[in-house]
C-alpha cells in the first residue's frame, strides 16, 4: 500500500480494496469451493474484487443497513441498494452484506459472494469525486438479485463476525496509503526548494522553508515508526483494536497535513495541476473519511480505553 500510493494514491486504494477487503475475506472465511471458483482468477488480477458494506443510510453505523435477503428455495433474493464502493464499477466479484434476519439486528446480517453477472444486479455511474479520482466508486444496486445458497460467505446470521472480523486489519493496511502520500509529497518538495530560487538562493535555504520541510519529514516518520509498530505486532497475532484505529487516524490526519505543506513550499506552482501537489492533498483527505471516519477511529480508541474500567 504504501510505495503503489506513492506512486498513486488511486491504484493502491483499489488495490487495497481489492486484495485486503475482497480476496482476504474469501480467504479468511470461505469454504474449500468458493476459494476454489474465486480466488485463482482475483489472486492473478483476471478478476477485480470488492467488498460493500455502506448503504445511503448507514455509513458509519453500518450494522443499520437495509439490503435485505429473503430465502426462497435453493437461492436468496437481494433487495435494496450499496453506496460509495470502492471498486464497484469494475468489480467481478463482491462481498455484500445483507440482513436475512431484519428483526435480529446485528444478528440478521449475512455476507455474500456476489458476481457482476447475476440476474438482478446492477451498478450506478461512477461517482465524480473531490480525490481518488482513478479508482473507481459507484452504487450497487439489487432489484430480485438471485444469489445461490452456496455463495453465502461464512455462516447465515453470522456475517457481522466476518464483517468486524477483517476491520482492525483493513485499517492497518490502509494506513500504508498515508504513508505513501507523505512520500510523495516529499519526493514533490525537497527537489523544489533546492532548484527555486528567490533573492539569490534557493528558497530550501530559508530557516522558514527549512522548518516545513522539517515538520514533514518527523510527521512521515512518526507515522510510519506507529503503523510498522502495530503492524509487526499484528503478524505476532497481537492485534490491538485501539491501535489499528490509531494507526489510520494519525497517519491519515498527519498525510493532510504534509499535502497542505507541500502545496505552500511549492507556492503558486503547488497551487495548479502541473504538479502532483493538489492531487496528493486531494487524495489524502479520503483517509480522514473513508474506512470508518477520523471520528468514528476516536469513539473506538475511547471505548477500548472505558472497557479497562468495567
Amino acid at each position: 500500500m504504501e510505495e503503489i500510493s506513492r506512486a498513486s494514491g488511486s491504484v493502491a486504494l483499489s488495490y487495497g480494496a481489492h486484495s485486503n477487503l475482497c480476496v482476504n475475506q474469501i480467504t479468511r472465511n470461505g469454504n474449500k469451493a468458493q476459494k476454489e471458483k474465486y480466488l485463482p482468477k482475483l489472486i492473478s488480477g483476471e478478476h477485480v474484487g470488492a467488498l460493500a458494506m455502506s448503504e445511503p443510510g448507514a455509513g458509519s453505523d453500518v450494522v443499520s443497513m437495509k439490503l435485505r435477503a429473503d430465502k426462497k428455495g435453493d437461492h436468496y433474493v437481494l433487495n435494496g441498494n450499496k453506496f460509495w464502493i470502492t471498486n464497484g464499477p469494475d468489480a467481478d466479484v463482491l462481498v455484500v452484506y445483507a440482513k436475512t434476519e431484519p428483526e435480529a439486528g446485528p444478528k440478521g446480517i449475512t455476507a455474500f459472494l456476489i458476481e457482476k453477472d447475476f440476474k438482478g444486479f446492477s451498478r450506478g455511474p461512477k461517482f465524480d469525486k473531490l480525490g481518488m479520482r482513478g479508482s473507481n466508486t459507484c452504487e450497487l444496486i439489487f432489484e430480485d438479485c438471485e444469489v445461490p445458497v452456496e455463495n453465502v460467505l461464512g455462516q447465515v446470521n453470522k456475517g457481522v463476525y466476518v464483517l468486524m472480523s477483517g476491520l482492525d486489519l483493513e485499517r492497518l493496511v490502509l494506513s500504508g496509503g498515508p504513508l505513501g502520500l507523505m512520500q510523495a509529497a516529499l519526493d514533490v518538495t525537497v527537489p523544489y526548494v533546492h532548484e527555486r530560487k528567490q533573492f539569490g538562493v534557493p528558497i530550501g535555504e530559508f530557516q522558514l522553508m527549512q522548518g516545513k520541510l522539517a515538520d514533514m519529514y518527523t510527521k512521515m516518520n512518526a507515522s510510519r515508526a506507529y503503523v510498522y509498530a502495530v503492524g509487526k505486532a499484528c503478524d505476532q497475532g497481537n492485534i490491538s483494536n485501539k491501535d489499528c484505529a490509531g494507526a489510520i487516524l494519525y497517519s491519515a490526519e498527519r498525510a493532510t497535513e504534509v499535502a497542505l505543506d507541500a502545496i505552500q513550499c511549492l507556492g503558486g506552482n503547488g497551487y495548479t495541476n502541473e504538479y502532483p501537489t493538489g492531487r496528493i492533498l486531494r487524495d489524502a483527505k479520503l483517509y480522514e473519511i473513508g474506512a470508518g471516519t477520523s471520528e468514528i477511529r476516536r469513539m473506538l480508541i475511547g471505548r477500548e480505553f472505558n472497557k479497562q474500567f468495567k
